[in-house]
C-alpha cells in the first residue's frame, strides 16, 4: 500500500514521464533535477521495479513505467476534476465540449474575442464526437454537429446556416467553369457530414458522382487537404472561414452551381443548474 508521502512521489514521477525528462519536470514542478532523480528512484525502491531506463542523455518509461503514468494520469486528472468542483473559483469557469471541427475552425479564433468582453471568466474546452452527458457535471455547454435527440432538460440554439459547396485551392478553381469540370479533379469526402458529393451532384443535375479519391473524418482535415491542391472539397463555409478570409480556400463554381444549405451545428447547455447563468452568457455571445 502507497504511503501518504508518496502522491508528491507520483506527482513528480507522472511529470518525468509525461515530459519525457527529469530535467523538464524539474523546470515544470520548479525543483532541482537531482530532486527529481531521487524522489523516482525511493519510488522504484518502494514499488520495487525500475519505472525508467536511463541511459547519459534521456530516459524512458520501462511497460511497468507506462502501466503507472496511465493510472496515474487518471488519478490526477479526477483529483483536479474533483478540485475543480468544489473551487469558490467555479462560478467563473465554463467548461466547453465541442465538436472538432468546430472547435479548431469556429471556436478557437473567437474566443479572444468571448475572453476580452469577459476578463473574469475562464473558459476550458475539450473536443470529440460524442454528446456531452450534463448528468456528471463535467462539462457547462455543448457545441454539437446535428440536433441533439433528448431536448428535455435542454436549451437548444441552433447556430448559423451553413452553405455547403464545393471549396478548393484557386489555381483548381480557376480552370472550372460549369458543375460538370468537377469530374475532373479529385473529390474530398468528409466521412460524418451529413451533406455528401451525392446530395451536391443531385441539386446540380450531374448523376451519380464518382467514388471520391480520399476521404477524412474529420473536417478540418478535408479542408486543409483541399488547400493544399489535392483535390475539391464538399464543406461548410463556416467551418473554412478562415481559410476562405486567408485565400488559401475559394468557393468553386459560384454563380453556375446551386448550393446545399442547412443548419449544421447546435449549442446546448442545461436549462438549470449552477452554471445557467454563464451557459447563457457564452451562448448569447456565440449566437451574435
Amino acid at each position: 500500500m502507497l504511503h501518504l508521502t508518496s502522491l508528491s512521489a507520483m506527482r513528480i514521477f507522472e511529470s518525468a514521464a509525461r515530459l519525457g525528462s527529469f530535467r523538464a519536470a524539474a523546470e515544470e514542478l520548479n525543483l532541482s533535477p537531482s530532486a527529481i532523480s531521487h524522489a523516482i528512484s525511493k519510488l522504484e525502491r518502494d514499488l520495487g521495479t525500475a519505472l525508467f531506463e536511463r541511459n547519459t542523455r534521456n530516459v524512458t518509461l520501462t511497460l511497468a513505467g507506462q502501466t503507472l503514468l496511465n493510472h496515474a494520469s487518471n488519478a490526477f486528472e479526477e483529483l483536479r476534476r474533483g478540485v475543480e468542483m468544489i473551487s469558490s473559483n467555479k462560478a467563473h469557469l465554463l467548461r466547453v465540449h465541442c465538436a472538432p471541427s468546430y472547435a479548431a475552425k469556429v471556436l478557437s479564433p473567437r474566443l479572444p474575442a468571448f475572453l476580452k468582453e469577459n476578463p473574469e471568466v475562464e473558459v476550458r474546452v475539450a473536443s470529440s464526437t460524442t454528446y456531452a452527458r450534463f448528468t456528471d457535471g463535467l462539462f457547462d455547454v455543448d457545441i454539437i454537429y446535428g440536433e441533439p435527440q433528448n431536448r428535455e432538460d435542454l436549451i437548444v440554439i441552433p447556430l448559423a446556416e451553413e452553405i455547403v459547396s464545393p471549396l478548393c485551392s484557386p489555381a483548381i478553381a480557376s480552370s472550372m467553369t460549369s458543375p460538370r469540370d468537377i469530374l475532373k479533379y479529385p473529390l474530398i469526402r468528409s466521412d460524418l457530414k451529413r451533406i455528401q458529393w451525392i446530395d451536391w451532384f443531385e441539386i446540380n443535375d450531374l448523376g451519380s458522382p464518382p467514388v471520391p479519391t480520399m476521404s477524412f473524418d474529420r473536417s478540418f482535415m478535408a479542408l486543409d487537404a483541399a488547400a493544399n491542391g489535392l483535390g475539391i472539397a464538399l464543406e461548410s463555409n463556416v467551418l473554412a472561414q478562415p481559410d476562405l478570409e486567408s485565400g488559401r480556400l475559394v468557393r468553386a463554381l459560384t454563380g453556375v452551381s446551386r448550393d446545399n444549405r442547412y443548419i449544421g451545428h447546435y449549442l446546448a447547455y442545461p436549462k438549470t443548474g449552477s452554471q445557467r447563468r454563464l451557459a447563457k452568457l457564452f451562448a448569447d455571445w456565440l449566437a451574435r
